[in-house]
This record gives structure tokens, C-alpha cells and sequence, in this order.
């Protein structure tokens, strides 16, 4: 069920303007007390100001829309069941949130590496490496993809150095663990409307797993953030914004102090299609995320405990760890030996 705000502070996330950070300093100050508040308080944000162009939008979201256009045949050709690594095409059901489908079909793209088999006592994390999955009769949405994402890391590259600073962190802290080989995430996201079946999990309440989230989303809404009274409350889409998360390894690197937020979405009305593109900003695999150092660090509230969801600081465990738990289809086909069992 949806639930709308009764506080009008929540009416809207807060907006922060990454183009101040190059006003002059007064600017700049009144911008790092924005985001830092944003940060510390919701853990969610619409991002402005953030450079990407029109037209660079219009390359992606036509060419998404055009693979969901393409005949079943075409788009089941890339089943992620093919895939150990976790790409390709999911169909409507197949991915689960909280042990729940989630009603939607999507297309997870990553950096387009060579396969890397784990070897003897190497991290089964590795499995996450290896090429993605493209239409062939569809060349230009790996063009358009492959180009958001690397408009995208720099996007992101920026306002995590930024974010730093406006705690009082070295800017350039988590730089190392970045670079050539950071492990970008891109999902092409079509909810196709409610299931019929009572059910509306567009996709379960959850957490991003890694740095940072920035999702271009559409006018239909149904993004729902977890506020500070507990309730699931809307996300009014803002044109030309990208709606920015905090995902879990930077509650892990400042002891809570900034916060990773449940959201989750809920199914537009059957007949009504929603188009969404979540970008996960995400360090290497072997990637150790050791504290940052920063003023307010006696403040920090603790890492959230779940005994459902444990945190880990080596990066390549929490993305495996929620992979398993998504994509049962391929994990069973694939890793099966890496599967808790019942």
C-alpha cells in the first residue's frame, strides 16, 4: 500500500545543486552544509547542477526503451540464468527483495571485463567479473550504456569527493580503491504494472550495497523512501534530477555516521508502464573499506545490525552476498556450492 507524507518536510528529498561547489566559497560552504546534512539525516537526495546533458539522457532512455520493445525471443536471449557473472536479461519475477519477486523485467550491464574464474582459495567474488550480455540487432544501446557509465563514474567520482569533504574527510580518502578497476552497476529497470494478483512489489524495501546510487527515474513515480518516522513516503519526480542514495559501504566507513536508507518501489497501476535506471557507484571487488577519518566520528551512531543482512567491509562479499539472495535462478545454476543451506 502506498503511503503518502503527513509531514509536508517530506514532501520533497532534499536538493542539493553540485554546480555550487564552483560558486566562490560562500557557495561552496552553504553546499557542503546541504549535503552533509542529506547525508547524516536521510541518506537520500536529489542531485542538480550534475553536468549530464539532455541528450546524453535521450541516448540512453531510447535505446533502454527500444530493448524492451524488442520481441520476448530476442530479450530471453540474454537470460542472466546464462550468465555466472550476473549479467544479462531478467525477466518479470525472476529477482527477488526480502524473499519476495520483485514485478519487474531489467537488464544488468557491469564494466566490460574478461571472465575471471576464482582459483584455489581465491575470493568466489570474482565470479562478478566477466562481459555483459547485448542484443545483437540493438548496437547502440551498448553504446549509449557503456558511455552513461563512465559519464556517470565521473558524476559520482565528483559529489563522493565532495561528500567527504563536507564532513571534514580528506577529499581524495577512497580514491585508490576506485580507478581502472572499480565495479560499476547499471540496471535498464521497466516495471510493467501491478501483478493482478494484490501483490504491488515493484521491488522489496532494501539498501544498496555499495558507495553510491544515482537513479534517473521517469515521471511515473513509485520510489518510496523510509523517513525518520518510520514510514515509506513518495519521491516526487524532479526533471532533469537524479535521485541520490547512500548505499551501505559508507555507513560501514563512517560507523554510521551517514546513513544507507530503505526505499523500495511500489508497481505502478497494471497498464502503466515505469522506466527507471539506477547506477550503483561501486569500488573494486578486492576493495577493503577501511574507516575514514573525520571530525564527527564521536557522533556516529553504529552500523545498522540485521542478522538478515550483515555488512561487510570487503566490498566484493556484499555485492555476492545480495546477488545470491536476488537471483536465485542463477545462483542455483551457477553456485550452487556457495548457497546457505535450508
Amino acid at each position: 500500500m502506498t503511503t503518502h507524507a503527513t509531514d509536508p518536510s517530506y514532501a520533497q528529498l532534499p536538493i542539493i545543486d553540485l554546480s555550487a561547489a564552483d560558486r566562490g566559497p560562500e557557495e561552496r560552504a552553504l553546499f557542503h552544509a546541504r549535503l552533509h546534512r542529506a547525508a547524516h539525516d536521510v541518506g537520500f537526495f536529489q542531485l542538480t547542477g550534475h553536468g549530464v546533458t539532455q541528450a546524453e539522457t535521450d541516448a540512453l532512455t531510447s535505446a533502454m526503451r527500444a530493448f524492451f520493445a524488442l520481441p520476448e525471443a530476442d530479450r530471453l536471449a540474454l537470460d542472466n540464468v546464462n550468465s555466472p557473472h550476473f549479467r544479462g536479461y531478467t525477466r518479470t519475477g525472476d529477482e527477488r527483495t526480502g524473499g519476495a519477486r520483485d514485478w519487474r523485467d531489467q537488464l544488468d550491464i557491469g564494466a566490460e571485463r574478461p571472465v575471471r574464474v576464482p582459483g584455489p582459495g581465491e575470493p568466489p567474488y570474482w565470479w562478478l567479473q566477466g562481459p555483459n550480455q547485448w542484443p545483437a540487432a540493438l548496437p547502440e544501446l551498448r553504446t549509449a550504456a557503456l558511455a552513461w557509465v563512465e559519464k556517470l563514474s565521473a558524476v559520482a567520482q565528483r559529489l563522493l569527493r565532495e561528500l567527504l569533504t563536507a564532513i571534514g574527510a580528506p577529499a581524495g580518502f577512497y580514491d585508490p580503491v576506485f580507478g581502472a578497476h572499480a565495479h560499476p552497476h547499471l540496471k535498464l529497470v521497466r516495471y510493467p504494472g501491478s501483478a493482478g494478483d494484490g501483490t504491488d512489489q515493484g521491488v522489496g524495501a532494501h539498501k544498496d550495497y555499495g558507495f553510491l546510487t544515482l537513479l534517473l527515474q521517469d515521471t511515473v513515480g513509485g520510489l518510496q523512501v523510509q523517513r525518520a518516522d518510520g514510514n515509506f513516503h513518495e519521491v516526487p519526480p524532479l526533471d532533469g534530477a537524479f535521485v541520490v542514495n547512500l548505499g551501505e559501504l559508507l555507513e560501514v566507513a563512517t560507523n554510521g555516521y551517514l546513513v544507507a536508507t530503505n526505499h523500495r518501489v511500489v508497481s505502478p497501476p497494471a497498464a502503466t508502464e515505469r522506466y527507471s535506471v539506477p547506477f550503483f557507484y561501486n569500488p573494486s571487488l578486492d576493495a577493503k573499506i577501511t574507516p575514514v577519518p573525520f571530525p564527527y566520528a564521536e557522533k556516529a551512531r553504529g552500523i545498522s545490525t540485521d542478522p538478515s543482512n550483515p555488512l561487510f567491509a570487503e566490498y566484493g562479499y556484499n555485492e555476492l552476498k545480495g546477488k545470491l539472495r536476488a537471483h536465485p535462478l542463477v545462483a542455483e545454476k551457477h553456485h550452487a556450492s556457495l548457497l546457505t543451506p535450508a
